[in-house]
């Protein structure tokens, strides 16, 4: 278990990517800390579905979009597990606007969430796995970190800046044990790709089969899903003794997406 003695904190971990890779970790040893809106029943089936791994978790309820928040999130993990020595940028919220129409609240929520929660995390995490010269740091880009779209200027902004950030960061750890990374994932299924399938059934009044493959034809050569567990697995391997050298790098997960366009 290549994360035993070692925390993981998962940002945006109350559900769909984020929680796979809180599992990914779990069974590898670590414990886990939590983030994310959740009930306080969804808290304990959460956690206790961390547990079942053999490890210690704990939650937080810390809005990353409130910088005093993520400082207690970080100091509350370090007083109950003593380090943050995995740190995955997950949480993520995005709307569909144009520019001209896009509510400035809403553009300066999307970058404090998107954006400036990562800086904030990695800043206050820092100086612990400066100590211990050991620390890996996973942000969260997607395939449009490179690729724009139109009507989600906050999403496609935020995943170019991730890109910088841990540029910038691995560069300044370059020299220490600690890693910055960005994966990159295409197309996964979850709660807004469900959206996605719907609306293309509406529009195409057709089934959830067809929409589905007409959707995954426009995107991923591979024509299936990037599954959760692979986006985790990719994860776990850039916590391994074999990534060590891997630092400052966008990794693409998305079936040849960004290869053929």
């Amino acid at each position: 278990m290549i994360l035993e003695g070692k925390t993981a904190l998962v940002t945006g971990s109350n559900g769909g990517i984020g929680y796979a890779f809180a599992t990914a970790f779990a069974r590898e040893g670590a414990n886990i800390v939590l983030n994310g809106p959740a009930s306080k029943e969804e808290v304990a089936r959460l956690v206790s579905g961390i547990g079942e791994n053999g490890s210690k978790c704990i939650y937080s309820p810390a809005d990353v979009g409130k910088p005093a928040e993520i400082e207690d999130m970080i100091r509350h993990a370090e007083r109950e597990f003593g380090s943050i020595d995995v740190l995955v940028n997950n949480a993520v919220v995005r709307h569909f606007h144009a520019v001209e129409d896009f509510p400035p609240q809403e553009w300066d929520r999307a970058l404090a969430i998107n954006v400036s929660a990562a800086f904030h995390t990695i800043r206050l995490a820092l100086p612990g796995m400066k100590k211990r010269n050991w620390g890996r740091i996973i942000n969260l880009g997607s395939i449009h970190s490179e690729r724009a779209r139109e009507q989600r200027i906050d999403y496609i902004t935020a995943k170019h800046a991730v890109i910088g950030i841990t540029k910038t960061v691995a560069i300044e750890t370059a020299r220490t044990g600690i890693t910055c990374n960005a994966l990159a994932p295409g197309w996964v299924l979850t709660p807004h790709s469900e959206r996605q399938i719907a609306d293309e059934m509406a529009k195409a009044k057709c089934t959830r089969e067809e929409a589905v493959s007409s959707l995954l034809a426009l995107r991923q050569p591979s024509r299936r899903f990037v599954t959760k567990e692979e986006v985790a697995a990719f994860a776990v391997f850039l916590c391994s003794d074999a990534a060590a050298s891997i630092t400052g790098a966008m990794l693409p997960i998305d079936g040849g997406w960004s290869a053929a366009s």
